[in-house]
């Protein structure tokens, strides 16, 4: 793992003169319409959330080489500008390469105070093949259907079934979609990312993106320099690891996550009685999953299961309650069904996720070459079980199919950038899904950026999360530009929002709950890890 380093350094606050240099408005002054881009006719559907919320839809090449070629079809969402200030469109995307972004727009429009979301477009889209933009993709219907094979493959049987899983949704995916997968990838998204810029006669966008969303903003930024406006960047991927060394290096972080929440429940030893020694804690937590391995509970949740339920765990620390919960039901007095329940609320795959599954394999596959020899995986896998167990070979199945990709692989990006604005990231040192590392690389990579660490935060996804402090520098930026400028690593540190309580307020009835109990109460972190979501 790579593993972070104490950022406790002094910051100063500067503006970054190049985006206040003309007022707003001038700046924002629409260019033409593009011949070859049609205007996005906004209709409205709002919600009692977002009464003012608009829907829309944007043609563009499915292969740019051809621009007149067969087209396809992105879904958007506006939150439309109220304000006589106007700083142009702010385009968002909560990550993935799955993840459908129509519903964080209204998410980041109602968390800004609302002075600064006034001046601002905020716009959702769903990615290509993703969601409601068409075609979507589902390549292997119910690939997660429970019981999956154990995920550890300690015989050669087991193996060969997750092998056989993997292969079988990579020749689902081939069969299906020969004609879209040569075009699924971060270099087609972002290059309909410009579409969407034009569509609106914007010269320049504005763009927050989170986990996934960052690499986006990276390679946009490397692509269209001359057309980004402003930049901020949450729980950041290392573009020096995309893809097969970052899913390694994940499995180092979150087992290190799932240690964290092991002793957390060592911590509170009075409620949920696993003992008062994390380690101890722990070796009940893998003689669960060994029971599972036999006998799924439920006939749902094998071992398998067992770490999907927990993976979200390593994503926010919200969630450790209702983990910690059902694992104390189960490990206490055998009770199958808090684990049931806990499964079918935060790792049970449904169409939805079906089509982010496959968009994520689609991109991930393309982006970069990948070991084709499954013995260089065999290899690399147990050399890290040995060390981090937890996820190492849920995270191998899950990325396996990139083994026997049916597309020719692109090659990856230098997103080293100096022609860039001022621009803002945001990274924990203990992030699991994007590790500290990636931030600090980020900051080297784009020579006018600032770091704005939370240290010892462990979630996924940091600001507009509740941590005033984060939000602060988020605020200063979208308002004028201004961002910290510091002298060490991190140009900004803020203190870790604090783990929850065993009686704090439960995930998102959303996101957790069958909807058999009352609702429980939404917080900002609750409602932006939903619209986040896992593997991203």
């Amino acid at each position: 793992m790579r593993r972070s380093t104490a950022v406790f350094f002094g910051a100063t606050v500067v503006l970054a003169g190049s985006l206040t240099a003309v007022p707003a408005e001038a700046a924002m002054t629409q260019s033409p319409i593009s011949a070859q881009v049609a205007r996005v006719t906004w209709k409205k559907c709002g919600t009692d959330a977002t009464p003012t919320l608009q829907c829309g839809t944007l043609k563009v090449p499915l292969d740019y080489a051809k621009p007149r070629g067969r087209q396809i079809t992105l879904a958007l969402s506006r939150v439309p500008h109220t304000a006589t200030k106007y700083q142009g469109p702010l385009l968002v995307n909560p990550g993935g390469p799955g993840g459908s972004g129509l519903s964080l727009a209204s998410f980041v429009a109602s968390s800004l105070p609302k002075a600064v979301a006034a001046q601002y477009d905020v716009i959702g889209f769903d990615p290509r093949g993703v969601g409601a933009s068409r075609p979507a993709l589902d390549c292997r219907p119910g690939h997660f259907d429970p019981v999956r094979p154990d995920s550890v493959p300690s015989t050669p049987a087991i193996e060969k079934a997750n092998l056989d899983r993997a292969k079988a949704f990579a020749v689902a995916c081939g069969r299906k979609y020969a004609d879209l997968l040569p075009y699924i990838d971060t270099i087609s998204a972002v290059k309909d990312m410009d579409s969407i810029r034009k569509s609106l006669g914007a010269k320049k966008i504005n763009y927050f993106g989170y986990s996934y969303g960052t690499y986006l903003g990276q390679v946009y930024a490397k692509l269209f320099p001359g057309e980004v406006r402003r930049l901020v960047l949450d729980s950041i991927v290392d573009p020096d690891g995309v893809w097969y060394d970052a899913n390694i290096s994940q499995d180092y972080a979150f087992d290190a996550r799932q240690k964290a929440l092991m002793a957390w429940i060592a911590k509170y030893n009075a409620t949920y009685k696993l003992g008062t020694d994390p380690a101890k804690v722990e070796a009940r937590w893998y003689a669960m999953r060994g029971e599972l391995a036999k006998k799924p509970a439920g006939g749902k949740v094998g071992a398998s299961e067992l770490e999907d339920t927990f993976i979200p765990g390593g994503y926010y620390n919200g969630y450790w309650p209702t983990l910690a919960g059902a694992f104390a039901a189960y490990a206490n007095s055998g009770k199958t069904g808090p684990l049931v329940k806990a499964y079918q609320s935060m790792a049970a795959i449904d169409a939805s996720g079906d089509n982010g599954y496959s968009v994520y394999a689609a991109v991930q596959c393309r982006d970069v070459s990948w070991p084709r020899d499954w013995n260089q995986w065999r290899k690399d896998n147990w050399t890290v079980y040995k060390k981090a167990p937890f996820m190492a070979w849920n995270n191998a199945w899950y990325n396996a199919p990139c083994a026997f990709w049916p597309t020719k692989s692109l090659k990856p990006v230098s997103v080293a950038n100096d022609r860039l604005p001022p621009v803002l990231l945001f990274q924990a040192t203990n992030d699991a899904a994007t590790p500290y590392q990636g931030g600090v690389t980020v900051h080297r990579l784009l020579k006018h950026s600032s770091l704005v660490v939370e240290q010892g935060g462990g979630n996924h996804g940091i600001s507009l999360s509740g941590n005033a402090c984060l939000d602060k520098y988020l605020v200063k930026y979208l308002t004028d530009g201004t961002v910290p400028r510091g002298s060490g690593v991190a140009d900004a540190v803020c203190r870790k929002t604090p783990d929850p309580k065993p009686a704090a307020a439960q995930p998102a009835k959303s996101a957790l709950s069958d909807g058999s109990d009352a609702p429980a109460a939404v917080s900002d972190g609750d409602t932006l890890h939903r619209l986040i979501g896992f593997r991203g």
